[in-house]
């Protein structure tokens, strides 16, 4: 039996070795993700470090992603990724990073398993997410939690900056 296609959203990040061509290679290498089919690209947004300030800022954006992949295989692909281009795991939270790649959204499943809990937690307060999602699915439903629209009246903003348009998958 064929798995059916999975709409799936990833959030990408990085601040650190040209952060803005550490996203767009990384937007590329999603292309390539074994049965998935890379569908749209929000554009790049730059905002500051949600962790200790002493690190330059982010620049972020979210893709969608349709996959036939089960949510373990896609974390496991989405880990190569991250490792190809030199992230090293060092048990540091919201440290600066070469690239972060995180799976938001997985259909409209609830997973909370060891190493992967989607929605992502983080979600509902994060905006450097929540506004390059609401480029791509402004519509959309975020499992088990509420409407993008009702998370982004909670939350501020106003230090997402967009800075380069989308890219367009290949």
């Amino acid at each position: 039996m064929e798995r059916r296609e999975i709409p799936s959203y990833i959030g990408l990040g990085s601040n650190l070795d040209e952060p803005v061509h550490q996203v767009q290679s990384v937007i590329d290498s999603l292309g390539y993700v074994p049965s998935s089919h890379l569908e749209k690209c929000s554009s790049l947004y730059r905002n500051p470090p949600m962790g200790p300030p002493d690190q330059p800022d982010y620049v972020n954006a979210v893709v969608r992603l349709r996959t036939c992949l089960d949510p373990q295989t896609l974390l496991k692909e989405l880990q190569a990724i991250e490792r190809s281009q030199g992230r090293v795991r060092n048990g540091k939270r919201w440290g600066p990073r070469i690239i972060d790649l995180d799976l938001l959204i997985y259909g409209d499943e609830i997973i909370d398993e060891p190493g992967l809990h989607v929605p992502h937690p983080g979600l509902p307060e994060r905006a450097f997410v929540l506004i390059p999602l609401s480029e791509i699915d402004p519509q959309i439903l975020i499992p088990g939690r509420a409407t993008l629209d009702e998370l982004l009246l909670h939350i501020d903003h106003s230090d997402v900056i967009r800075i380069e348009a989308p890219v367009s998958p290949a």
